[in-house]
């Protein structure tokens, strides 16, 4: 099997996720495939949306809480995206063959923090719907600097909480369920692609948050 990443890359990467409940990998993407999904996202950029919170029934709109625009993507439309489904792929088959997860589905969404949005503490998962395993970010940040803003801070067990630059081409994985974190403010446009690994597959992600 030909691998994006190689086998003791994502076995080094899985341990750390393991022993921290999050890992940040740098660069998770490669020039072409960046390059793939930079096109993807700025050819979706008029249909993206406001995000709000909560699954199905308590969705709502929360702009004192979140004020992200988002895209939510499909496997079978968004073709274009082949690369990017590919690695997908074998980050799931990773997840279930060495770290038993019986990981069945995911979702992503493209995501853009204007200047001026953040969103507030929260975890990845809702208590009516509990199927999120995982939390995987890439951010799609060009030249990103200090002051730019939109960065995530992870909350630690410990009490303490580490806050992480949304670089470009940098991935954040991190365990949805146990993991509480936000979005600092941004103060010029954060974009990044994010989703989910679920323990069980979800029809419409729109739906829920």
């Amino acid at each position: 099997m030909t691998r994006y990443h190689a086998l003791e890359q994502w076995l080094s990467w899985m341990d750390e996720l393991s022993e921290k409940d999050f890992v940040v990998i740098d660069p998770f993407l490669k020039t072409e495939l960046l390059a793939e999904i930079r096109a993807a996202f700025s050819a979706h950029l008029t249909s993206f949306t406001k995000a709000g919170i909560g699954a199905a029934h308590d969705f709502q709109i929360r702009h004192d809480v979140r004020g992200d625009y988002t895209y939510w993507l499909d496997r079978k439309r968004d073709t274009d995206m082949a690369g990017f489904w590919s690695l997908i792929d074998e980050t799931m088959h990773v997840f279930n063959r060495y770290c038993y997860l019986s990981l069945s589905g995911h979702e992503f969404h493209f995501a853009t923090y204007p200047p001026g949005a953040r969103y507030e503490k929260h975890l990845d998962q809702f208590d009516s719907r509990t199927n999120r395993m995982i939390t995987l970010v890439i951010y799609l940040n060009e030249g990103w600097q200090k002051g730019d803003g939109g960065e995530l801070e992870v909350f630690l067990k410990s009490g303490e909480s580490v806050i992480i630059d949304p670089l470009d081409a940098r991935c954040v994985m991190f365990k949805s369920a146990e993991v509480p974190h936000r979005v600092l403010e941004s103060h010029k446009n954060r974009k990044s692609l994010t989703g989910w690994l679920l323990h069980q597959p979800v029809g419409l992600g729109q739906l829920f948050g």
